[in-house]
């Protein structure tokens, strides 16, 4: 956190103020006359230090080749049942990654059926941990075209949402993008991606597994594996499992949502946040009171 350089324009799209450039860029030219902000090459950071531009050049260079990847990913899993949008999340989409860096995807479903989707995706993910190619299907969040909308509604989620790369799916994100349109409380400047992701194409053994679960067997099939699999990741939550990344395993779900528990991760990382904030607004404040 605060280790990634950006650049200009990075700055202006994720800026929490609506501003013009030229109001911009007379404020960082301030912060850089004050040393509260650095300019390396073409990037701005809080540290002096060309070594987080170095990071960064390789992490970019590391996400091109991931994100080439991610495309055929997208195209593989838009021909399971059910799913309607296939999207890049995660630290990916925001172009950077590094040796121990998986394909997170983010996923919308026919309305109430994300727990038949999601089922047949991960038996289908466990195959792929045969060839070592299971950090390339990293599907942990999925919404279903019921409810669009993001619940938790911070800094954060405005972040991931706005980031999001669309692969596949144009009128699911199309969708997804108005029922989040709160993000621009957050990030006024940001606008969304939704011409990148491809139209949906019509396969024929895709619509024949549909129509044997279009009805009340699939009702009941959906609402059970909604169950099995809430209780299964209860369970790991109570054990306090950790995943890959030092985290405690769980899941928030719903009839319409799979997705990590936010008290396990958002909300640590929203603190951290803010922790780290407090000594830069108190030497802007320290700044103003001077300059007074």
């Amino acid at each position: 956190m605060f280790d990634y350089p950006l650049t200009y324009n990075e700055i202006f799209l994720f800026l929490e103020s609506k501003c013009t450039e030229a109001d911009l860029k007379d404020a960082i030219n301030y912060l850089i006359g004050c040393k509260l902000v650095f300019k390396l090459g073409n990037f701005y950071s809080l540290k002096n230090d060309h070594y987080v531009t170095i990071r960064r050049n390789k992490g970019n260079q590391k996400a091109a080749t991931l994100l080439h990847k991610a495309k055929y990913v997208g195209q593989l899993l838009i021909k399971f049942p059910y799913v309607r949008g296939i999207g890049i999340s995660g630290s990916l989409s925001k172009n950077f990654a590094d040796d121990q860096s998986d394909i997170d995807l983010f996923i919308i479903t026919k309305k109430n059926r994300v727990w038949i989707a999601r089922t047949i995706m991960h038996c289908f993910k466990k195959l792929t941990f045969l060839v070592n190619k299971q950090h390339y299907y990293c599907m942990n969040y999925y919404v279903d075209e019921e409810q669009l909308e993001i619940v938790e509604k911070n800094i954060y989620t405005a972040i991931e949402v706005a980031t999001i790369i669309p692969l596949e799916g144009d009128f699911a994100f199309k969708d997804f993008y108005l029922a989040n349109s709160w993000t621009i409380d957050y990030l006024p400047n940001k606008v969304m991606r939704v011409s990148s992701a491809k139209p949906l194409k019509k396969q024929v053994l895709k619509v024949v597994v549909e129509a044997l679960f279009n009805n009340k067997i699939g009702n009941w099939i959906e609402g059970l594996l909604m169950k099995v699999t809430a209780d299964r990741w209860n369970k790991k939550t109570l054990m306090k499992k950790l995943n890959s990344r030092g985290t405690i395993m769980g899941m928030a779900a719903s009839k319409h949502f799979a997705k990590p528990d936010p008290k396990n991760f958002q909300m640590k990382l929203i603190e951290r946040y803010q922790h780290k904030l407090l000594p830069l607004l108190d030497q802007t404040f320290f700044l103003n009171e001077i300059t007074k």
